[in-house]
């Protein structure tokens, strides 16, 4: 079976990611179209339902009248039938099956119906007495529906509870509310119709400024450009403006590294030089110089690699480490290498510094070691938290550095006692680790114990109370 070519894969992953992340457009076009549909389905329903009652009412309102008028005209006949002082002036009650309809009914007598009913007889329901108007649609006639009025009435000298009734075929009335239900569907479709291209035209516009952010991120990509310097909307501003920040964080981050390369080369050309040089020449002490600048070269591959990795980890903006708990680790350490030396922690034990916790631990364990190492027994460690900051100030009862050899101390492998073991690096990795989280250090005399006192300061990562040891 032969395998899709790398391009091919490629479009499918595309795919599949659009299909999986689908379009702001369509999601804002089919929103607005879900809910103009159910504004409208319901806005229509309602008006049907008011327009439709009252054709309706209107429609009752002309049975009711010529009940009324049947029923103050009519009176009792000499044996007791129901007549008329005044005939309906409506013709259709005298055609056959006109469409209009009225009968009288009355216990032990037959209906009295209209002409128009030949025939027929309306049905009388006798489970209830209409001493008011009473509506209601009759499918009793075949192929024709009624809408019927009927009201109980007594007439003068007559003990018999006569019934009233008025009936007329709906299909003028349903024709009425076809027109109406038509009118409204053309009416609300027209509307949805212009509401919907009002919502799509309101959705490509809105967002086409994102489309001129896709374009210029493109020419960036290629290379056209540097940044996005284009006039966009105010919303879309802060969207460019982190772009161009992390653009230029990101060229920050390759000028670094591309420094390290070049400080690491340089760094390690001169180790390498005295090595081939030596070795060329058959230099007896070719072994002592070889371990000699092998050793150089470690500290400076030590320190750029620790410089490296605290960039690599300063780009995760949720660093967070507590600092007492490394101040433990990293007193429990040293104590073991110096069971001589007496350490005190003292300060606020809830402080919390926005640097990853193994960066935290590297100079920590510096600046501890170096106290231990060069002091003549105690070391004296006080966390202290401002709103801007958290300061860890390290000190020790040593012979101290004159304050014109503080600044040179910070230089890679400076070292002002060579008597004892080390690398000469520790100052200068807690001071390039700091400044790449945005922090310092500072190197003053200690008034309590005499000697060195290093000020280490941290962004802070928390605001806390302050909780010092009463």
């Amino acid at each position: 079976m032969k395998l899709p070519s790398l391009g091919l894969r490629r479009f499918w992953v595309r795919s599949a990611t659009r299909q999986r992340s689908g379009s702001l457009t369509r999601r804002m076009i089919g929103i607005a179209a879900l809910w103009i549909g159910l504004l409208l389905g319901l806005g229509g329903y309602t008006l049907d339902r008011v327009l439709t009652n009252a054709i309706t009412s209107n429609f009752d309102a002309q049975l009711d009248y010529v009940l009324t008028a049947m029923i103050g005209t009519a009176e009792i006949g000499p044996e007791g039938e129901v007549l008329f002082t005044r005939a309906p002036a409506d013709q259709r009650f005298l055609e056959p099956y006109s469409g209009l309809y009225y009968q009288v009914s009355g216990e032990d007598f037959d209906p009295f119906p209209s002409r128009s009913l030949w025939d027929r007889r309306l049905e009388v329901r006798e489970a209830h007495n209409d001493s008011d108007a009473h509506y209601y649609d009759s499918d009793e006639f075949p192929m024709e529906r009624l809408r019927v009025i009927e009201r109980d009435a007594r007439l003068p000298g007559s003990p018999v509870r006569w019934r009233f009734q008025v009936a007329q075929n709906r299909d003028i009335l349903d024709e009425q509310i076809g027109v109406l239900r038509r009118t409204l569907v053309r009416s609300f479709g027209i509307l949805a119709l212009g509401l919907l291209v009002l919502a799509a035209l309101q959705a490509i516009y809105g967002l086409w400024p994102l489309r001129r952010v896709r374009r210029a991120i493109a020419a960036i990509r290629t290379g056209q450009k540097s940044r996005i310097d284009e006039k966009l909307p105010r919303e879309i501003e802060p969207l460019t403006e982190e772009l161009n920040d992390l653009l230029a964080h990101n060229e920050t981050q390759a000028e670094e590294a591309r420094r390290h390369a070049g400080n690491l080369a340089h760094a390690l050309k001169t180790p390498l030089t005295v090595v081939n040089n030596a070795a060329t020449a058959q230099s007896p002490d070719l072994a002592d110089t070889v371990i000699r600048e092998a050793r150089t070269m470690r500290r400076q591959v030590d320190h750029h690699l620790a410089r490296a990795r605290a960039i690599g980890r300063r780009s995760s903006s949720l660093a967070r480490s507590p600092v007492w708990p490394s101040l433990e680790s990293v007193e429990r350490a040293v104590s073991r290498l110096y069971e001589n030396v007496t350490i005190d922690i003292a300060g606020h034990k809830q402080a919390t510094v926005k640097v990853e916790r193994q960066d935290l631990d590297e100079m920590l364990g510096n600046l501890i070691e170096n106290a231990a190492k060069y002091g003549h027994g105690r070391v004296f460690v006080t966390v202290k938290t401002t709103p801007e900051c958290v300061e860890i100030e390290v000190e020790d009862d040593g012979a101290g550095i004159p304050e014109a050899e503080r600044l040179s101390i910070f230089d890679r492998g400076a070292r002002l006692d060579t008597g004892k073991p080390g690398t000469g690096l520790g100052l200068a990795i807690v001071r390039d680790v700091a400044q790449i989280y945005g922090g310092s250090i500072h190197l003053e005399e200690s008034e309590d114990l005499g000697g060195l006192l290093a000020r280490l300061k941290l962004p802070i990562g928390e605001v806390t109370a302050l909780n010092l040891p009463g």
